[in-house]
């Protein structure tokens, strides 16, 4: 439907009154002065960015081999890459302020129908002035945005309330009033009004949010001091950074990102000042700005899931830092700086490329869970035993070929997993640990071949997997784990105990040792001299010729 309709005819006041109205109608929604702001600034960040990726562009360097003319066509076409990209992202910002402009000019036509009407006559409007020509509407980055009247009457009620004149009720004069900004959808402090929001800038039928309607949702926040934002899956897959503008958040506890799309932080994530909980797990961020070290009051960074490579510097200001998850990054090396994190009770560096554990790690005086899985790791560094909080350490899936003697001073730890590594052995000291419940050093690729002599010091010990190894006797001390509940011991050689007797279960193995220690001792009466735990476990299963060999006092 053409809505100029030309050929109506109007006839009387009362009919191109109505037409006017008509029109203004047509249009839509007014844009809240929310948005007009985070359209605003977010045409000014896309500036900025443009012009920084026009200097890299321009700061290259040509090749020698390479002739000129053809690298200038490479730096011209990146150029024109750069600036169809910020135009895909300015151009919902762009529609959005010339809808403003086109609003704002109306408001104008409005008011002098008012006037005009309201003027008294002989039965006819005086004539009047024909409007001012309007502005161009602005569709490129250098021009300026309208500025938005103080006074305005809108017909968008999510967001202003008017007074509406009263060319909509029965009268013809005009009585325009001060709007004032109303939220329906959000009150102070109100979690689920922002929820309700964040639904309604992302539309009906579960659209994400775009650039511009996240730009709006941070300025809406930001006004209402926002303590909790979630936007977990809800961005865009267009939307790749955030908006400078989310530096304005500084009363933000907790801010979740996770699952999005995001490569790149701003520098004024800093701002985020009052940050206890950040989530950006599962984007594709590359690097974090050293500004990331101006959060002093996180407790809790999730940046599991992205495509790390490097850690900044500024990570040692994070001291008040309590749970680190860096897991499934692309990290080589650990920075030794993540030994000023004094406060740091989790940390997760599992699925990386990490060769090294720095010996720094020592400083993390308050780690009580250490999770290192699906690495490089050849060793662990003689300092891990000066974390004597330290309750959970898990190094799956590495190339460990020892563990450091320092274990002993482990007196919290509880859970030990170096399954799938590269053990010849458990060192003794290990059973200085007594705290241990549950012990995994199975799969260890044929090359352990037996627990040590003083495993039975792990007397609080629950569970034990020892599979797929050489081991072929089990020590002595074996028989003092009276709480073991789950052992597990196949693929392995077992001579004592016999194979079927781990098969019926770890109370079982405990008993048919404490059996053997019995025979032994009993024997040990009348025959001499004294043979070995290994000799002993071998005698008893030999036959009658090998006893007649001992000498009988």
């Amino acid at each position: 439907m053409n809505p100029l309709q030309l050929d109506k005819r109007l006839d009387t006041t009362e009919q191109v009154v109505e037409e006017i109205m008509r029109l203004h109608r047509s249009l839509p929604p007014r844009p809240g002065l929310d948005e007009v702001e985070a359209a605003t600034s977010l045409i000014q960040n896309v500036e900025k960015e443009d012009q920084a990726w026009r200097e890299a562009i321009a700061s290259q360097r040509k090749p020698s081999d390479v002739p000129g003319e053809l690298f200038s066509i490479l730096q011209e076409m990146k150029k024109g890459l750069v600036q169809f990209k910020s135009k895909e992202q300015i151009r919902e910002a762009v529609k959005l302020l010339d809808l403003e402009t086109v609003h704002s000019l109306f408001d104008d036509f409005i008011q002098r129908a008012s006037d005009c009407i309201s003027s008294p006559s002989n039965g006819s409007a005086p004539p009047s002035r024909l409007p001012p020509r309007p502005p161009p509407t602005s569709l490129y980055l250098n021009e300026k945005t309208p500025a938005r009247p103080k006074e305005m009457v809108s017909r968008d009620d999510s967001f202003v309330s008017k007074a509406k004149p009263s060319l909509y009720g029965d009268g013809f004069v005009a009585t325009p009033g001060t709007p004032q900004v109303v939220d329906s959808t959000l009150t102070a402090g109100d979690n689920c009004g922002l929820n309700h929001f964040v639904l309604c800038l992302g539309g009906n039928d579960g659209d994400k949010l775009s650039l511009i309607k996240l730009a709006s949702l941070i300025e809406v926040s930001s006004k209402k001091a926002t303590k909790e934002l979630n936007l977990q899956n809800k961005l865009s897959e267009q939307v790749e950074w955030l908006p400078d503008s989310i530096g304005k958040l500084s009363t933000l506890t907790s801010l979740d990102l996770s699952e999005n799309h995001i490569v790149v932080l701003p520098n004024t994530i800093g701002g985020l000042s009052s940050l206890t909980n950040l989530d950006l797990r599962s984007n594709r961020i590359t690097h974090l700005p050293e500004s990331i070290g101006e959060l002093i009051n996180l407790v809790s960074l999730n940046l599991s899931g992205n495509q790390l490579s490097s850690l900044p510097s500024s990570f040692s200001r994070l001291l008040q830092l309590e749970e680190l998850n860096l897991s499934c990054n692309n990290l080589p090396v650990l920075p030794e700086s993540i030994g000023s994190l004094a406060n740091l009770k989790k940390l997760d560096v599992e699925t990386n490329d990490i060769e090294e554990i720095p010996y720094s790690i020592g400083g993390c005086s308050s780690l009580t869970e250490l999770r290192a899985d699906y690495n490089k790791l050849k060793a662990l560094p003689e300092a891990i035993g000066k974390i004597t909080t330290l309750e959970i350490l898990s190094v799956r899936y590495n190339n460990i070929r020892q563990l450091p003697t320092t274990m002993s001073s482990l007196s919290s730890l509880k859970e030990l997993d170096v399954s799938f590594n590269e053990l010849e052995s458990v060192p003794e000291s290990l059973c200085f640990a007594t705290a241990l419940v549950k012990l995994n050093v199975g799969n260890n690729f044929a090359d352990m071949v037996s627990l040590p002599r003083s495993i039975g010091n792990l007397e609080m010990l629950e569970e034990l997997d020892i599979s797929n190894n050489q081991i072929r006797v089990l020590p002595e001390s074996f028989r003092m784990l009276t709480k073991l509940r789950v052992f597990r011991a196949q693929e392995n050689p077992l001579q004592v105990p016999p194979r079927e007797v781990a098969e019926k279960g770890p109370q079982a193995v405990v008993q048919y040792l404490n059996d053997l220690v019995e025979q032994r001792n009993a024997k040990s009466l009348v025959v001499k001299p004294k043979k070995s735990w290994v000799q002993m476990c071998f005698f008893s299963k030999s036959n009658k010729k090998k006893q007649s060999s001992m000498e009988i006092v």
